[in-house]
């Protein structure tokens, strides 16, 4: 007999599995993320949100529905990065709000609370684009209302779903042309999948195998993300001041006294300290967590075998340090609480210590590390809110994929925010420049605005696959050159893709071009690049900065 009626360690066990599924296939989703360049991070964005829901549910022990709906949407508001990692958070924001007042529910209940999470999910973004997630879950949705009036059995319920959902996604590049033309379905959309197939899992009592250990890394870069705005606490209040990590390989001589078992070494070691983090595999055994006594998880670790690395850092000592050098705090003095608020302040996000800095001139109080590839989370926006001390917040999210983050993180803000929804650097730079403190709000965001539709943007970067959109061909690790939104040129010289961006954005009309120089850019490929532009357009003011970004060989701004 199925199950009738689910309650909160059912639906528990369901988000763990879910979460376990797209962990493992967090890769694939990655691989599928074509759109709007073939650079994708959707798979790591909607496995770190989901990460940051399960944790929070992983924490509790409820039978209660509501309680743990409730604690899974905090848990994916809070971690959301990128769209389509805010899209689930929405998702399973309106699930919540639907099951409130429930202790367990029925397929029905189920269904409708499907169905609520979908609207909510429309209703955050701005212009909803069909063929994407939001198409697979409104689709799923429909379809478990039919299902809902036909088995009262969760089981076949969730297979119903989840086959609705797979020809949804099927149908995904019909809607959206890019994805046809690269030959994939969408990213986000298969992301939601897998989660879904993770909860029939659940429901078929099938255990999924944990996360390998190559995941490790991000789970411990999620940890310390979450915990990056080290202005909003003291250092007094570190409880556990090393962060440690180990990482062992099993001997089988070892094992035969002590033989592992995760679930144990795991509950063993949480009497340590916090943010704990135990990932194995057949060979090697990784660990992180924050501790008094570092010596003693060395030892416990060595019990199962060799030890390969250990990482040892003191972080009050570190805290200290980002408090005198970065938010200049005073640490003997007066505390920042007890400051007047600043009546504005610009937070902003970037890769690169020649941008931050660039930011950081032009008045940016709190620089986010991030942008394609490493999308900063709600909580991690909220942080740097708070950070700046501000009555009223500009944030310049500088990436399309975190306008949306910015947005829910402006939602519950503790002060007034505005998102000036910058899509790319120069945009920001753009937007920081217009920035005037003796004018108020509503004239600051629209001289913002304006100030960033005017200038344009062009990039260098690199393709991570082979494919081909909008006529060009592209190889894996050749160089891309991206004017606006659009792909001109695909070259395995960085210059010459450099070059081929300058032809597609100058014009005799322009009159500034900014140039900030990433990782791996030469000096005289920087000189053979200015004398081609004056070549262009002898006219036109040339600036050149060492932006020092990642991932971007040049990024143009041109006015």
């Amino acid at each position: 007999m199925g199950l009738k009626r689910l309650d909160g360690l059912a639906l528990s066990n369901m988000i763990a599995n879910g979460a376990t599924n797209l962990s493992q296939n967090a890769d694939y989703v990655d691989s599928l993320n074509v759109f709007p360049v073939p650079d994708g991070d959707t798979g790591t964005n909607m496995n770190l949100t989901m990460t940051s829901g399960a944790k929070e549910v992983a924490a509790m022990n409820s039978s209660n529905i509501a309680e743990v709906s409730s604690k899974f949407a905090r848990g994916l508001l809070m971690g959301a990065r990128g769209n389509s990692g805010v899209i689930l958070s929405q998702l399973f924001r309106g699930f919540g709000k639907a099951v409130e007042g429930k202790t367990e529910l029925t397929t029905v209940d189920f269904a409708e609370a499907l169905k609520r999470g979908v609207d909510t999910a429309y209703k955050a973004v701005m212009k909803p684009v069909e063929g994407t997630i939001l198409t697979v879950a409104r689709e799923a949705a429909d379809e478990a209302l039919l299902a809902s009036e036909s088995t009262s059995d969760f089981t076949e319920f969730m297979k119903r779903v989840i086959v609705e959902a797979k020809a949804s996604l099927d149908r995904t590049p019909d809607l959206l042309p890019v994805l046809k033309e690269v030959g994939v379905v969408d990213s986000g959309g298969q992301g939601l999948l897998v989660i879904y197939e993770g909860f029939l899992a659940s429901l078929e009592g099938k255990e999924l195998e944990k996360p390998h250990a190559p995941v490790m890394d991000a789970l411990i870069e999620a940890e310390h993300h979450a915990h990056a705005a080290q202005g909003f606490m003291s250092t007094e209040d570190i409880e556990f001041g090393y962060c440690t990590e180990i990482m062992v390989r099993f001997q089988d001589d070892k094992l035969k006294d002590t033989p592992f078992n995760e679930d144990t070494f795991r509950n063993e070691l949480s009497e340590l300290g916090d943010s704990l983090l135990v990932v194995a595999d057949e060979e090697l055994l990784k660990v992180h967590v924050h501790v008094e006594t570092p010596g003693e998880v060395i030892t416990k670790g060595q019990r199962f075998g060799e030890l390969v690395a250990v990482k040892i850092e003191n972080m009050r000592q570190q805290h200290s340090t980002i408090l005198e050098e970065e938010h200049g705090i005073n640490l003997q003095g007066v505390q920042q609480d007890e400051k007047p608020k600043a009546p504005f302040a610009i937070v902003t996000v970037a890769m690169g210590e020649g941008v931050s800095e660039l930011f950081r001139s032009l008045g940016s109080a709190h620089v986010i590390e991030g942008g394609q590839t490493m999308n900063p989370s709600t909580e991690d926006i909220v942080k740097a809110i708070e950070s700046a001390h501000a009555e009223h917040v500009f944030i310049f999210p500088n990436n399309s994929n975190i306008i949306m983050a910015a947005e829910q993180a402006a939602s519950v803000a503790p002060c007034g925010v505005s998102v000036i929804p910058t899509k790319t650097v120069p945009q920001g730079l753009a937007a920081a420049i217009a920035f005037n403190p003796e004018a108020d709000v509503e004239m600051n965001e629209q001289a913002m605005k304006s100030a960033a539709e005017t200038v344009k943007s062009g990039q260098v970067t690199y393709a991570v696959r082979d494919t081909s959109i909008d006529g060009v061909e592209i190889k894996k690790d050749e160089h891309m050159a991206i004017a606006e939104k659009k792909i001109v040129s695909s070259s395995s010289s960085s210059l010459e893709a450099a070059k081929r961006l300058v032809d597609a954005l100058i014009d005799a009309d322009d009159e500034i071009i900014t140039i900030l120089t990433g990782e791996g850019s030469s000096e005289s490929d920087v000189e053979a690049l200015t004398s081609y532009i004056e070549s262009v357009n002898d006219e036109i003011e040339i600036e050149v900065h060492d932006g020092k970004q990642p991932l971007y060989s040049y990024i143009f701004s041109v006015e």
